[in-house]
């Protein structure tokens, strides 16, 4: 350790996340962190480490830039809020991070002296607006994995590591440090805390591994459900090394939030778990949270086995698992395991679920090819087929090693099912409620500069974004995007679902859908323009295309280009 006296809690602060290996701090300004500035302007001037400082002008961007940043890298990250509001605003991002298993170390502050004490003055705002009964940390509470307060500057730095190892660790998530101004601007002894090493993993043991082994081995109609095996560090790989080991189809629910297993592979049995509830005679649950809906929806005679590091989610309110037999610690380590195991088959029970999966397979390939097909039927007509958006979108992105993030809702399945994707870390779902997705695709692509990141996105959930501190993030970080939008003009699942609870009732009768229209919002693409940034008005289906077309082009450029697609549903 090091000891420079002299400095105070900002330059603690700084310390402790240059320890704690954050790239950088993602930070919507706040008064509170003036010295966090002052100790970044003199570590930049002295030539000393520290992470890299992005000015946000919006709490949602800052949070979402360190979602996306770390489904990615999948470090800690720190992030910067203003007092308790400031928190509040960022919220619903958070949990969108807790809900995505991503680390990150939230902090913002409040007074304790309120200008009452010597010393420094902390400002009025602190009595008259800015402070919360109970503290900030009461608020992060619920929506963190974990919440608390920094009460000297001696401890700062290491209350910092400690946020941060809480963070990385399974389940991995934000963790939440409220650190008052006053303790910011006392002066530090310059006792800095320890670097951060990366968590242990945890193993399920042999004893526990062979007798799974052996139920795979006896199992005549074995399937995989996974919702985010992609998310863990080899996951990916390791799930297609296992499922090709011992012929065993892969079904992707519509719950699956991250490309978990090539959609182009063979084994991808689609998303419907369904035609398995009755005749699977072993479920293999692979970080697969919540598998079955309604959540009493029992498989009718598989035996079920969960294969997850935290198979009980903390922060899941009600979760049914059914499971007959866990096997918890680091997921691809486990399927590594599984994976060696697979010998002495049945040949003649491999034989025929190789044959049905092949089935499945070409039904599925043949009812896409399909679908696009009709979707390119009468191409003048106002209005473009969400199908042939997505295909499009496949075809242009093929060979580019692209990343999709995706805000969509009515449109989900068709974005997964026709985007087809097939490589580790290439499709993400924004979680935890809409209005993120344009923070989080910035977010990815700050972490993956060299590969071309697309927002696919409905003209509902755009409208729920901070929009021009995106724009502004994305032009001044050089962070461009290929956002597309699916505008259908209305705000289509809320419709749907009133038309669900109401089908006779008086808004079928008279037309009055409430909550729902869009029609009254200029075209999307219109609000990039003042940012310089490149802009598409797609009305008809031989337009589509070549917009995408100069889009990516524009992106590959450089500059964050938005397609405003108005589709047909």
């Amino acid at each position: 350790m090091t000891n420079t006296p002299g400095t105070d809690g900002g330059d603690a602060l700084v310390s402790a996340f240059n320890a704690a290996g954050a790239d950088y701090l993602f930070c919507s300004s706040g008064s509170e962190w003036a010295p966090v500035w002052e100790a970044l302007a003199r570590r930049h001037r002295d030539g000393a480490p520290a992470p890299r400082y992005l000015d946000l002008t919006h709490e949602t961007v800052a949070v979402g830039m360190a979602t996306g940043y770390g489904l990615v890298k999948r470090r800690p990250q720190g992030v910067l809020l203003h007092a308790a509001p400031g928190l509040l605003q960022g919220s619903m991002a958070v949990h969108g991070a807790l809900l995505a298993g991503v680390p990150m170390v939230v902090a913002s502050s409040e007074s304790t002296t309120y200008g009452d004490a010597p010393g420094h003055d902390p400002g009025g705002q602190w009595y008259r607006n800015l402070s919360i009964v109970g503290g900030p940390h009461g608020v992060a509470q619920p929506f963190t994995k974990w919440s608390t307060e920094a009460a000297s500057v001696h401890t700062l730095p290491t209350m910092v590591t400690r946020a941060a190892e809480l963070a990385w660790r399974a389940p991995a998530g934000p963790a939440y440090l409220n650190i008052p101004l006053e303790i910011l601007l006392e002066e530090w002894d310059g006792r800095e805390a320890k670097p951060v090493v990366a968590p242990g993993s945890t193993h399920s043991s042999p004893e526990e591994v062979d007798p799974v082994a052996q139920l795979i081995r006896e199992a005549v109609n074995p399937v995989i459900v996974t919702e985010t095996a992609g998310r863990e560090a080899g996951g990916f790989e390791a799930l297609v090394a296992f499922a090709e080991a011992w012929n065993i189809p892969v079904v992707e629910p519509d719950s699956a939030v991250c490309g978990n297993f090539p959609r182009t592979h063979p084994l991808h049995a689609g998303s419907d778990i369904g035609p398995w509830m009755d005749t699977a005679d072993l479920i293999l649950l692979v970080n697969c949270r919540a598998p079955f809906y309604p959540p009493s929806r029992r498989p009718s005679k598989a035996k079920i086995v969960v294969i997850d590091e935290v198979p009980q989610r903390p922060h899941v309110v009600y979760q049914v698992l059914f499971a007959d037999t866990y096997l918890e610690g680091n997921t691809a380590n486990t399927l590594r395991q599984l994976t060696k195991r697979a010998r002495d088959l049945d040949e003649t029970a491999v034989a025929e679920r190789r044959a049905a999966q092949h089935t499945r397979y070409s039904e599925e390939t043949g009812a896409l090819a399909r679908a696009e097909v009709k979707a390119c039927e009468e191409p003048g007509r106002t209005g473009v087929d969400p199908v042939l958006v997505a295909a499009t979108l496949r075809k242009l992105l093929d060979g580019r090693n692209g990343i999709v993030v995706d805000e969509t809702i009515t449109h989900s399945r068709v974005v997964k099912r026709h985007l087809r994707t097939a490589d580790p870390d290439s499709y993400f779902y924004v979680q935890g409620g809409l209005g993120q997705g344009l923070a989080v695709a910035l977010g990815v692509k700050l972490a993956a500069q060299e590969r071309p990141v697309v927002l696919t996105i409905g003209d509902g959930a755009f409208t729920y974004n901070p929009v021009i501190p995106s724009y502004d993030a994305s032009k001044a970080y050089d962070l461009p995007l290929l956002v597309v939008v699916f505008n259908n003009r209305v705000y289509k699942s809320m419709n749907l679902n009133h038309r669900r609870f109401y089908p006779d009732g008086a808004a079928a009768e008279t037309g009055e859908w409430l909550g729902t229209d869009l029609h009254r919002l200029p075209r999307l693409a219109d609000f990039a323009e003042p940012f310089g940034m490149h802009t598409e008005t797609v009305d008809t289906a031989n337009d589509l295309a070549p917009a995408l077309q100069r889009a990516l082009k524009a992106v590959s450029e450089g500059t964050t280009a938005v397609v405003d697609v108005l589709v047909t549903r």
